[in-house]
């Protein structure tokens, strides 16, 4: 094997399919996940209302966290799975998840290819309510380091780049304190257990000097902001969130959302305190 690569993975995993796989959602989780970003809004936390909670925009990584970690099972080595680092994430909301829904979510692999860094596998999410209603659709693409692709000559076609709409200008800015226990807190809040970014060993055995924060953390905190900046706070506005992820987020650290508005939303990106580039490409869409 090719020194730095530490193993493979076949282009003939393209096409994968698991579930549907099925959640029941309720006030308590939404509510936590709010809760785990810092959220104040009362509308975060209202139970009084007819429709509940509001739902965190963000908050379909939640019920998508097991049928990605079924998918990845089935089609991962599992001495593989470690090296694998959020790299883009393209949701689409189509209605909020609401206390009380039942819903159904599947997922396939939809594009596989090389990378400088390794290999880049695109999973599509796909979730709709007890009457068959779409609820939200995401690509979460994932970037398994030092891993080579076999087979490359039947894998999709490269993905294309995500592209910001929006001037050059900053507009606004806003800033992100990461506390020393921001991922176990996110963790147990949204109910998504991925050792490396809570488990100092399995971290280390990646290649980390410590665990770092979830991507979807770091995109949910970013959203948070340009919603309660931007939205005065309402989240239900929010149709379609992408991005590129560009660099890790250590605990306890700071970074800043960098905002401009667009014809139908908002183009953003995000520094670390050290101005390197933490997300990339940034839209989201109301």
């Amino acid at each position: 094997m090719t020194a730095g690569i530490r193993g493979t993975l076949d282009a003939a995993m393209l096409g994968a399919t698991v579930g549907p796989i099925t959640h029941e959602i309720d006030a308590r989780w939404l509510m936590a996940y709010a809760a785990g970003l810092g959220e104040t809004d009362t509308r975060y936390f209202d139970t009084l209302t007819a429709a509940g909670p509001l739902a965190h925009p963000l908050f379909s990584v939640c019920y998508e966290w097991p049928v990605a970690v079924a998918l990845r099972d089935k089609t991962i080595a599992a001495d593989l799975q470690p090296q694998s680092v959020h790299a883009t994430h393209h949701l689409v909301i189509h209605r909020a998840p609401r206390a009380g829904d039942t819903l159904h979510t599947s997922a396939r692999v939809i594009e596989i290819a090389p990378r400088r860094s390794g290999t880049l596998v695109v999973s599509r999410f796909e979730t709709v309510d007890a009457r068959g209603e779409p609820v939200s659709t995401t690509d979460y693409g994932s970037v398994y380091r030092d891993v080579a692709l076999a087979g490359a000559d039947i894998a999709h076609r490269q993905p294309k780049a995500v592209v910001a709409p929006g001037a050059a200008a900053v507009d606004w800015e806003a800033r992100v304190d990461v506390p020393a226990n921001a991922a176990w807190v996110y963790t147990e809040c949204a109910r998504i257990w991925n050792p490396i970014h809570t488990d100092v060993a399995v971290a280390t055995r990646a290649g980390l000097s410590a665990p770092i924060l979830h991507g979807t953390a770091t995109l949910a905190f970013a959203v948070s902001r340009i919603v309660a900046h931007a939205y005065a706070g309402d989240a239900g506005r929010v149709k379609t969130i992408r991005v590129r992820f560009s660099g890790m987020v250590p605990m306890p650290s700071v970074f800043t959302v960098r905002a401009r508005g667009t014809a139908d939303g908002i183009a953003f990106d995000a520094v670390g305190g050290d101005g390197a580039p933490i997300l990339s490409q940034g839209a989201l869409t109301t």
